[in-house]
């Protein structure tokens, strides 16, 4: 019922399922250099939010939802200068480490805008996919 009452969530969804895993084989692959993996890690990140947040409100405004999503990574990214133990022991599990990040980079945040572009040109593409079939 969730997905049937707006038809583009389940393509959100199978875009979400495919990329997460295709970010993470990215992200943690020993075969690709170091210059492929971040960014394309980041990339990956930064199109998962915002598929996963059209997916829970389908309505909302695609470029403003990128916007929001590259805001809030950026934020994410700054806030990894901050570093109370309790934040710290959250970092020290996976979904913290995968989620909040470990270490503060100047060179992620353009990746972040990047990233946030790439994922809201390809929210457009599904969207032109859902409004035809």
């Amino acid at each position: 019922m969730f997905i049937k009452s707006y038809p583009k969530r389940s393509l959100f969804l199978v875009n979400i399922l495919a990329i997460v895993p295709l970010g993470y084989l990215i992200r943690f692959s020993p075969s690709l250099p170091e210059y492929i993996r971040d960014p394309g890690g980041s990339i990956a990140y930064q199109t998962v939010w915002i598929l996963l947040v059209l997916f829970i409100y389908p309505v909302a405004h695609r470029r403003l939802t990128a916007i929001c999503v590259c805001v809030g990574s950026c934020a994410l990214e700054f806030l990894q200068l901050y570093q109370p133990p309790w934040l710290q022991a959250i970092r020290a599990t996976l979904p913290g480490r995968l989620i909040l990040g470990t270490t503060f980079l100047w060179s992620d945040l353009p990746v972040y805008f990047v990233g946030a572009y790439l994922g809201w040109l390809w929210v457009r593409w599904l969207d032109r996919i859902g409004d035809r079939g």
